[in-house]
């Protein structure tokens, strides 16, 4: 077992991240302009937003995967982004009149989510004997608290996230902000990433293994908190989701950032 990322997979990464980054510039800066530039129209912006803060943090996790690198680095993200890719592909043909025929970015939307779960499935699959499990000579084992506290966290968050998704009638009376059955979906989705990276900590006690994916993770959380504090005009205050959501998003990035630093000085003193 070499630890290798396969060629395979470090040519799906890097087919990935262009479109990644062109998603971010259309949700995020120009998120006020979906009517017009993006695959569907997406109301309020903050939804936008909220979406290419995913996709930020998937270039990062991607950047990860093309470069030099282990296999087990990156190994946990791959069923987070399945899921997510095979969660939008179903919200995109259960809400296709929503979507904007013809133009160029729906185009690219429809292509790049009917292949992407196979893509990122043979990539599972090439590389699903490269990790022997071993410790790496500079690493941090995580503590059992400390792996049950984030897989519950992750749970939690997945469970949300597919709730969202089978049944998003629930959550437009009750959400943050206003959403339709499709950004009900979306944003559904979006929580079922962290969910499906915190779930494997349960089997991983290697800080090696969720380092990278943590990096990406809190540039999403990043991104997502200056999204908060730029539209937040837009959420429904009234509504107790939107403290809760706040406050459950600041929380999770200081219990993430607080367990990255944790984790580094433990590593860097083996």
């Amino acid at each position: 077992m070499s630890d290798r990322v396969h060629p395979y997979t470090r040519v799906v990464g890097a087919i990935i991240i262009p479109f990644l980054v062109a998603a971010f510039v259309l949700l995020y800066p120009l998120a006020d302009t979906t009517d017009r530039l993006f695959a569907w129209t997406i109301r309020p912006p903050i939804t936008a937003m909220l979406l290419g803060s995913a996709y930020a943090g998937g270039i990062v996790f991607f950047v990860h995967v093309v470069r030099p690198n282990r296999w087990h680095a990156v190994r946990h993200g791959f069923p987070a982004v399945l899921l997510f890719a095979t969660l939008l592909a179903v919200a995109t043909f259960l809400h296709w009149d929503r979507f904007h025929f013809g133009h160029l970015s729906f185009i690219v939307w429809v292509t790049l989510y009917v292949t992407t779960p196979f893509l990122v499935l043979a990539a599972m699959i090439v590389n699903r004997r490269e990790d022997s499990g071993a410790v790496d000579r500079q690493d941090a084992v995580l503590p059992g608290w400390v792996r049950i506290l984030l897989a519950l966290i992750g749970l939690c968050s997945l469970v949300v996230g597919l709730v969202l998704f089978v049944a998003p009638q629930l959550a437009i009376s009750i959400w943050a902000w206003p959403l339709t059955p499709l950004t009900a979906r979306v944003c559904g989705a979006i929580l079922t990433l962290p969910g499906m990276v915190n779930l494997w900590m349960l089997g991983d006690s290697r800080w090696s293994a969720f380092r990278q994916i943590f990096q990406a993770q809190l540039v999403a959380l990043a991104l997502m908190l200056l999204a908060l504090l730029l539209r937040g005009g837009e959420l429904l205050w009234s509504r107790p989701s939107a403290a809760l959501l706040v406050w459950g998003l600041v929380g999770s990035f200081v219990v993430y950032a607080a367990l990255y630093v944790w984790a580094e000085r433990r590593r860097l003193r083996t």
